[in-house]
Parts: structure tokens; sequence; C-alpha cells
């Protein structure tokens, strides 16, 4: 209720100088409410009671008092807990609603550009998509759209595992195999199989593993035979990493893979500059920095591993490689790493010498955008039945099929390439919204009934409610457009909440990029459907009587479904107009 605030604000700054607080100290305070009961924003004066030596309590009356009815037209003003509460009367909300009918952007405004890079999916070349990059993939995605929606310049980068040792063994496999049927193998998706092959001939056979040992050394020289080969494991991998995106619909695409190899000539720059900054120190043949404010289980202070002693060079190194670059070569402002949050240590240590060296500065921000995991109903790491890690791409194919059934049963009018269609839709957007609808620093339980459900807090339950406008407005059988000028009459309180939900739309979307977290859109998206499912069954639309009333209900159904369809997409979720 960003434009409640603004519009409350002249009578409240008034009330708070004749209590003797000045605006510096209270207008921080002033936001959305917590809870919507009492209001639609609030202003906490606890924080106000030590200044005044009086009870927040106390305060929050004399204040409610001051404003009394000077915001006759905008707001009710009222005292409760010690929080002095406004909420919208309906001649602001009608208000409101009319400014927001012919507006494209549905109140969303674009912010002051600035760049970022979101690293976000990270696969790695000849292992299998599993459930634990769901989360990276469409919570990372989710953020670039919705900065991108905001005016800002967004890096994509797909960081994929493209390096390292275990590359001499899987191209010595490749070579085993012959190209033709090891590009067959890795084309069908079988990365697991193919990557289980090469680690148990590495373990079990002293000559394999010799010949896997020399073509690493083959491989980090540049020798060109050795590079091709790579890159038959590579763009087979990446093959089928796409089939994923795309039944994802995420934005990913070949152009945003910056695999580790990228960042190799880079490594060296590292060194070279942690040393020149006077960071670098030699422990037991290695190359070390030591950020300060880390200590090991024995209380002593715990290092970075820049360069071991074998010449090789840390995940650390790599990481600040990629700041390097990301500041000097894209320019950017931001940096978000959408990485689970096991790895939390590595990054605060990751940017804490970033920030020492002297690699970003007060103009940058690094942020690690940690995820929690996603779990079975017995409450332990999603896993199949024998035990290993679910296949992405078999659990999405398995949220299309339960979708197909769910669809048979509602509607069985829905047949042939429109089925399979909203089927997709359906289940691939069940899985997207059960992922990112839970604050993402949580884990959650993956559990099929309640993310495929028509009711409650999912993907369905928004996408037939858009559906279900959309239906309203096939009867209607004119142009929605036409509705762009309509004169709002909320006087129904199913009308006030479902009007309330719809301008407060935009605060959320801008409070949602700005904490990185989807969430709070999701959970705004079904405030809204459920508002509407009230106003629905209360409020008659086409059979309202009067002119003027239809056109205000289909107004309150136009916005309603234009908010649901934006707000689904800023997630990468699609809307059937039919389910």
């Amino acid at each position: 209720m960003r434009e409640l605030i603004e519009d409350a604000r002249p009578a409240t700054a008034k009330a708070m100088s004749q209590i003797g607080i000045d605006e510096a100290e209270w207008a921080h305070l002033f936001r959305r409410a917590t809870v919507e009961d009492h209001g639609d924003a609030a202003l906490p004066c606890h924080a106000l009671a030590r200044t005044l030596n009086r009870s927040p309590y106390e305060i929050a009356d004399e204040v409610s008092n001051l404003i009394g009815d000077s915001l006759e037209g905008i707001a009710d003003v009222s005292s409760i807990s010690g929080f002095v509460n406004f909420r919208a009367q309906p001649s602001w909300l009608s208000g409101r609603i009319e400014s927001l009918m012919p507006d494209s952007r549905l109140g969303i405004g674009s912010e002051e550009r600035r760049t970022y890079v979101v690293d976000y999916s990270a696969p790695n070349v000849a292992k299998e998509m599993h459930v634990g990059h769901l989360r990276s993939t469409v919570i990372g995605d989710a953020i670039v759209r919705m900065l991108e929606y905001k005016g800002h310049f967004v890096h994509r980068e797909n960081h994929v595992g493209d390096w390292g040792t275990p590359f001499g063994m899987l191209i010595e496999h490749l070579l085993d195999l012959g190209e033709g049927e090891a590009a067959k193998d890795l084309g069908v998706g079988d990365l697991d199989s193919f990557y289980k092959q090469a680690r148990a001939k590495f373990v079990s056979e002293v000559e394999f593993a010799d010949r896997s040992r020399q073509r690493v050394v083959l491989l980090q020289g540049g020798d060109e035979e050795t590079l091709r080969l790579w890159h038959i494991l590579v763009e087979e991998s990446m093959r089928y990493f796409n089939e994923v995106y795309s039944m994802l619909g995420v934005l990913l695409t070949d152009d945003d893979i910056m695999g580790e190899s990228r960042y190799q000539a880079l490594l060296p720059l590292v060194v070279e500059r942690l040393g020149v900054a006077g960071m670098l120190e030699h422990s037991e043949g290695a190359d070390v920095t030591y950020p300060g404010g880390w200590m090991n289980r024995e209380g002593e202070p715990f290092p970075m591993i820049i360069r071991k002693a074998d010449g090789g060079y840390n995940y650390s190194t790599s990481d600040l490689a990629c700041i390097i670059d990301r500041v000097e070569r894209l320019g950017c402002d931001s940096l978000l790493y959408v990485v689970g949050t096991p790895q939390k240590q590595h990054f605060q240590m990751v940017f804490q010498v970033a920030e020492q060296a002297g690699f970003m500065d007060e103009r940058h921000s690094a942020v690690h955008v940690n995820f929690g995991s996603v779990l079975d109903t017995d409450g332990k790491v999603l896993k199949s039945r024998e035990g290993e890690v679910i296949k992405l791409f078999d659990l999405l194919m398995e949220a299309v099929s339960r979708a197909t059934a769910a669809i048979e049963e509602k509607n069985p009018d829905l047949q042939g390439e429109e089925r399979e269609r909203v089927a997709r839709i359906i289940g691939i957007g069940a899985v997207k919204y059960a992922d990112l609808s839970t604050e993402r620093t949580k884990d959650y339980v993956f559990d099929w009934e309640r993310m495929l459900s028509f009711d409650g807090d999912t993907a369905p339950y928004l996408q037939y409610a858009h559906a279900r406008i959309c239906s309203i407005f096939h009867k209607w059988g004119h142009d929605r457009e036409s509705l762009s000028d309509s004169e709002l009459e909320c006087a129904l309180p199913e009308e006030c909440l479902l009007a309330r939900r719809l301008v407060g739309f935009s605060s959320v979307v801008d409070e949602s990029t700005h904490a990185y977290n989807p969430h709070r859109l999701c959970a705004h998206l079904h405030a809204i459907a459920s508002a509407f499912a009230s106003f629905y069954e209360t409020c008659p639309v086409l059979s309202a009587g009067d002119e003027s009333t239809v056109r205000s209900r289909l107004a309150l159904c136009d916005l309603t479904a234009r908010e649901l369809e934006l707000g689904l997409e800023l997630l990468g979720i699609e809307v059937p107009q039919r389910m």
C-alpha cells in the first residue's frame, strides 16, 4: 500500500510534529501492515517510546486522535497495540483501481538501471541434472525476470562445471567407447551412467587411471585433440541440459554458459594480485590467504587455499576469478549467487577476500542468494525408490503425466494438442510454484498431491482463477480494453478486499525483487486469487443488473487476471486460457 502511505503522509507528519517527533524518526517505520485485519498500512510507535518517555500505546492513541478525520476519502485511522493503523476507504480504493486499469505495467515502476550478474543453475558436464538443481534454476530465473522487469540489465551466467581432474577419466572413457557411442549415450541423457562407468574404471584399472592422469595434463596444457574430445563432452551434455531448460521454460541459453574453463586464464592473475596486496602466504607447500575472523576446530586461523601444493587451483580461486571478470569485463554493480545454503561460509570468505584485495569496492555488492533442500514426505532429502538422487528430467515428465490425469478428471472436454499443452503448463507450473512459494532459505517437502491440487496455495489454483476470468469474458463477448476507462465502485466487503489486494500488487513485486525472495510474490498472488474466489461467489458479474455495476465488476475481473498473469510470468509460470 505504497500509494496509501504517500497519501496519508502529510496528515501523519502534522500529527507527529505536534507530539514532537521529527519525520526522520518515524518515516522509515511507516509501511504496509503485517496484520491485514488491522489495516492496510501501519506506523508502529514502539521505537518512539524511549524518545518520548511514554508507552507506545499512549503514543499510538494520541497520533490516531490527532489525525482524526483529516484523511476523509483516503483512510480510516485506528490505534491497536501501539500501532497507528490505516485502512483504505472504498472511495480511495475505487480511485486507485481506476488509475491502474489503463496502466500496462500495473503500477510497477522502473528503477535506476544497475548491472547485475546472476549465477544460477550450474550443472556439471557428464553428470545428470537432479532435483537439487531445481531450486537454483527456478529461483535464479524468477530473480532475473523481476530484475529485468524493474529495468535493470542482467547477465545470466550458468557456471557449468566443465573443467578439472575428472575430465581426464571422462575423455578416456569416451575414447574407449568410441566417439559415436559416447555421443549416443550422452545425447539420450544417460549422463550419470557415463560418469559412473568412467569412475569405476578409474578406481579399478591402473592402466586406465594412468591414462586419465596423463589426459588431464594434456587438457590443462591446451592439447588440440584433447580439447576437441572435451568439447564433445560439453556439447552433448549441454544438448541434454537444454531439454530440461526448455521443459522448465527458463531463460537460460547456450549464450549464458560460463563454465569453469572460461576462467582458467585468470587463475594466475588471482594469485598475482593477492601477492601484490600482501595477502598471500605459503603453508605446507600451498599458497593460502587468511581473510580473518575464521577459525578451525582447534581455534587456529582458518585459511582459504588459493593454489594447492601440486600447483592445482581451488574452487575459491575460480570464484575470485569470476569476480574479477564480472566487475572488470562486464562492469557489474551487483553479483548474485543462487547457490545452496551449505556454501554460505565459502561465499562469505570469497566476498571478504575479494573486498580486502580490491577486486570489489563500495560501489559493488555481492550476495549469496542461498536456499534450502527439497525433502521427501519422510523429512529426508528427496531420492528415488532405489535411493538415488531423482533426475530432474524424470521428475518434470512425471509432473506432466500427473497433470494430464488431473485434467482428464476435472475437464474431459479438453482433448488433443490443447490438453497436452495445458497439462504441460499445469504440471511444470506446479513444480516451479511449489519451490518458489517456499521461503527460499527453508527446506520444503515435495508432495505431488498438494502441489497439483486445484485448492490451496498452488499454481493450479492461481491458474484456474485466471481461466475462470477468461471464461467470464468469453461469455461477455466484448473487448476487454474498453474497460480501461470504467468507473469503479467498491461497495461490498468482497469488492473492497479484492481491490486492496490488487492495489498492493506493485509494492509486493518491489519487495520480492529487492529481497530476492519470490515467495513473497507467490503469497500475494495467492491472496489475490483467494479474494477473487470470495468476490466471485458473492458478487454476480454478468448478471449484476445495472450496466455500471457489471462494468465495475468486469474491471475488477480484468485487473485480477492481468495481475495473476504478470505475477506468474515474473515467476516463469504460464497461464492457460482454460483448464
